[in-house]
């Protein structure tokens, strides 16, 4: 399977099951879209017509690069075997082996952000705090069902994990007290809104954290739209010194700045510049996912919008990157040479099987996105994962579960989507989210681009 595409001067041509990404001129591009089903005195006939007008477009010419495209096809490079799909059947076969959590130290938030998918913090259900006692023994728990895995990660989330800032610090010392009796590795990565962001937290998250993440929307009118108190107040103001100080302060460790963007900022472009501009480096926007009666939520109508806003952050990208001021962006870092090994790039996140959620009282969801639906529990921190029958379902969600992924050429980037999104958007895991999978493909184009147009690699002919 191959997918070709064009982004500005370049023709970029993706083989599915190699992995191969090819740029090509103009001949090539055009040729690799007729090679399957024309005949090959047809193509030359075809290519002479349309580049007719050129004199460097020889019958000759045609014929080497059909000889060319012949060989990449036989050395594998262009429609390339799908040789994965056993790889996905048995994957589910597997010994399942924990390797990450999310501990929800607190169902509760300072903040009232009315798309927050977490209901303010509460999960649709009461608030809490996440005891030292449980977040101990759900360590305990993650280190007992970790099997071969060194490299284990915790996530301290919420609603707003400061809110319950000693019982972090705490397991923090714990966690680093275990990992050297067993053995293992434990990165922890906290998520903050900021307001209670100071000096003794940044210091502690910079000595501690291996990872970061802050939410901020952009632009102080497009932030403060949603993310408001209680009072309704806004809190662009209170939070920006925070984060500018701790990212001053963070050095070469990891971050990002983590926004929203929704149907009244479908010129999101402008927030990931107005954050780039403060010196923010490391970002991340992401579209909304709410009921679509939901004014904030994304439509039909926007898709354009929102497509060209991802070409033209690229665009940036690659402008700024060149005069020496570039900037990371989440959705569009991709590894060419090293990615994700088959396994993860079949399997997805692990959600359900190798990444729980952990609620205040211990019990064990998916991920975050689950918590609180009962249907998706999934055991507790003391019993283990007693629902067999759901981590099984998980455990076979793939890019290979859903029918209608079979011919798409981006499955093996994204893994089949995010199982809570096609859950909320159809009521199933194995269900597809059409309109993120629009978002998804369209970033994965632009990802390719800016990496190709960065690596320095003069256009050329197959």
């Amino acid at each position: 399977m191959i997918h070709c595409y064009k982004f500005d001067d370049l023709n970029i041509v993706i083989d599915t099951y190699s992995g191969s990404i090819h740029m090509v001129d103009p001949v090539a591009y055009d040729i690799i879209q007729m090679y399957e089903d024309t005949p090959r005195d047809e193509i030359v006939r075809i290519i002479l017509d349309r580049f007719g007008d050129d004199p460097t477009v020889t019958e000759e010419d045609v014929n080497k690069c059909i000889d060319d495209i012949s060989a990449l096809k036989g050395s594998g490079k262009l429609w390339a075997p799908d040789k994965y799909e056993n790889v996905a059947l048995n994957f589910n076969k597997r010994r399942i082996q924990i390797k990450a959590l999310c501990l929800h130290v607190a169902h509760t938030c300072n903040l009232n952000c009315s798309y927050c998918f977490a209901s303010q913090g509460k999960y649709h259900g009461n608030r809490a705090l996440m005891s030292y006692e449980v977040g101990k023994q759900a360590i305990d728990f993650l280190i007992a069902n970790s099997g071969y895995h060194k490299n284990l990660d915790i996530d301290f989330f919420g609603g707003e994990p400061l809110m319950n800032w000693d019982v972090v610090k705490k397991l923090v010392a714990y966690g680093r007290e275990q990992e050297k009796i067993h053995g293992k590795n434990i990165r922890f990565t906290l998520t903050t809104n900021g307001v209670l962001l100071d000096d003794e937290v940044i210091d502690f998250c910079n000595r501690e954290m291996h990872n970061v993440v802050l939410s901020l929307d952009g632009r102080k009118e497009v932030h403060d739209r949603f993310r408001v108190d209680y009072k309704g107040e806004g809190s662009y103001d209170r939070i920006l010194p925070n984060f500018k100080n701790f990212v001053d302060k963070r050095g070469n460790k990891s971050y990002y700045m983590r926004g929203t963007y929704t149907h009244y900022n479908t010129d999101f472009l402008k927030d990931i510049l107005h954050m780039a501009d403060m010196g923010f480096t490391e970002l991340s926007m992401e579209p909304v996912v709410t009921d679509p009666s939901e004014p904030s939520a994304l439509t039909e109508e926007d898709l354009p919008i929102l497509f060209e806003q991802y070409e033209e952050l690229a665009r940036e990208m690659i402008r700024r990157q060149k005069e020496g001021r570039g900037f990371t962006f989440y959705h569009y870092m991709l590894d060419l040479t090293c990615g994700p090994c088959i396994y993860k790039r079949v399997a997805g996140c692990g959600s359900g099987t190798e990444y729980l959620a952990v609620t205040p009282w211990g019990d064990l969801y998916p991920c975050h996105q689950f918590v609180g639906d009962d249907k998706y529990k999934m055991g507790n921190i003391y019993d283990g994962v007693t629902n067999i029958p759901m981590r099984e379902k998980f455990a076979s969600c793939s890019a290979y579960s859903r029918p209608e992924c079979k011919d798409c050429w981006a499955k093996l980037y994204c893994s089949g989507g995010c199982a809570a999104n096609s859950y909320h958007a159809t009521g199933d895991i194995n269900g597809v989210y059409e309109y993120g999978c629009k978002l998804f493909k369209k970033r994965i184009e632009c990802a390719i681009a800016v990496k190709l147009k960065t690596m320095d690699q003069p256009q050329a002919g197959v």
